[in-house]
């Protein structure tokens, strides 16, 4: 499924994918704005003290990556699979399974080398399995059969194509717009009670620039959205989100109490920034590789990692938004945050250390106390919808 390659040959590759930043003279005397392309071929604009923090978060992920290689060099290029099945292991398994599953844990919260990231997220997310399932044609023979077919779904598709990342030197190109296009469509009809939302546009794009292959990209938006992510979330309705998003006001509410309660004072509505995080996964919001630094985790640890790193972006500034004296001025504080994100060590601290455990179980419990409220609440705009169309007629 991967290129061969020789455990010599990894550490060059994975050296010649994070080049020095190097800004000119003059723009460092005079601290001017500056435009690079990152890791992932996006256009990134920041001062030289970005540019400063960007090169140290990379001298941080090589350090990271000679960690990755020694742990293969000693326990095997696949070591970290051990962590997945204890109950299938012999009792002498067992703590070794466990010690790899503590090391794994803390591995990935430090983020996984780039080179490494399309087989581990493969591997540990649920993909590889999930793929084992089905004839090894299956995306081949979906995508061909769908060729050509329209859909209210495939127009929406056609209709983000160019919206999607705007720029970007493979993604808004015609070769980039019919790869993620067939991913797309490909996966509307795999589950037509999802369709198509938009957002999961930014998603796939993302994940088509990590995995490399567009069949690789299909099978992680599959286990996304059917194994990692709130069932519902990308529904008709949007059922999923809407609960997440009340979800995440409580919790707002719990952890960051001067906080919450000086957004409600100004009447604002978490939503308005939240729910643009949690569709698209961050991916519009943050810069790619902080974007991906989150998925890492995401992919290993699941949905309750959004909850986190949300409310680490509130946390993070709690001081000047407890300043805002109106909602315009809140977005601007967080948008200007998450655009300057360079440092996704400082972001997914304040995530898992300052805001403190969260467990699924918890969460989960949250879910279904307001599932009752967020459906009764999208039965009555159905209702006063119908309503005014038999007015109308």
């Amino acid at each position: 499924m991967y290129k061969t390659q020789s455990r010599r040959d990894l550490p060059l590759e994975f050296q010649a994918h994070i080049p020095i930043l190097r800004p000119s003279i003059h723009a460092r005397r005079a601290n001017l704005t500056v435009k690079f392309q990152d890791l992932y071929g996006f256009t990134v604009e920041g001062n030289v003290d970005d540019v400063n923090i960007l090169n140290e978060v990379r001298e941080k992920v090589r350090q990271q990556g000679r960690v990755w290689w020694a742990l293969e060099a000693s326990k095997g290029a696949n070591w970290y699979l051990q962590t997945q099945d204890l109950q299938a292991l012999k009792s002498s398994q067992i703590f070794s399974a466990l010690g790899n599953a503590i090391t794994l844990k803390k591995l990935i919260r430090k983020g996984i080398p780039p080179v490494l990231r399309p087989k581990v997220w493969f591997s540990l997310s649920g993909a590889a399995k999930k793929k084992s399932t089905v004839p090894e044609s299956y995306y081949d023979d979906l995508s061909k059969a769908v060729e050509g077919k329209v859909t209210p779904a495939t127009h929406q598709i056609d209709h983000d194509l160019n919206r999607t990342f705007p720029g970007h030197p493979w993604l808004d190109t015609p070769e980039g717009h019919a790869t993620l296009k067939r991913v797309l469509v490909a996966y509307s009809f795999r589950d037509s009670d999802v369709g198509y939302c938009q957002g999961l546009n930014y998603v796939a794009a993302l994940l088509l620039l990590v995995m490399k292959t567009e069949e690789d990209a299909f099978w992680m938006l599959a286990v996304l959205l059917e194994n990692v992510l709130v069932r519902d979330c990308y529904n008709t309705n949007l059922s999923g989100c809407h609960v997440e998003q009340r979800v995440f006001k409580d919790l707002l509410v719990k952890k960051c109490p001067r906080i919450a309660a000086h957004l409600e004072d100004l009447e604002f509505d978490v939503s308005l920034v939240a729910t643009e995080w949690f569709l698209c996964l961050f991916s519009k919001s943050l810069p790619s590789e902080t974007t991906l630094r989150v998925w890492d985790v995401l992919f290993y640890e699941g949905a309750k990692v959004l909850f986190h790193v949300a409310l680490a972006i509130f946390k993070m500034k709690e001081e000047e938004l407890l300043t805002a004296n109106h909602v315009g001025e809140v977005i601007n504080i967080l948008q200007k945050t998450t655009h300057d994100l360079f440092d996704p060590d400082e972001l997914l601290t304040v995530a898992f250390d300052k805001i403190g455990s969260m467990t699924t179980t918890t969460i989960s419990k949250q879910r279904k106390k307001q599932e009752p409220a967020v459906m009764a609440e999208l039965d009555q705009r159905l209702r006063r919808l119908n309503s005014l169309q038999e007015d109308y007629n």
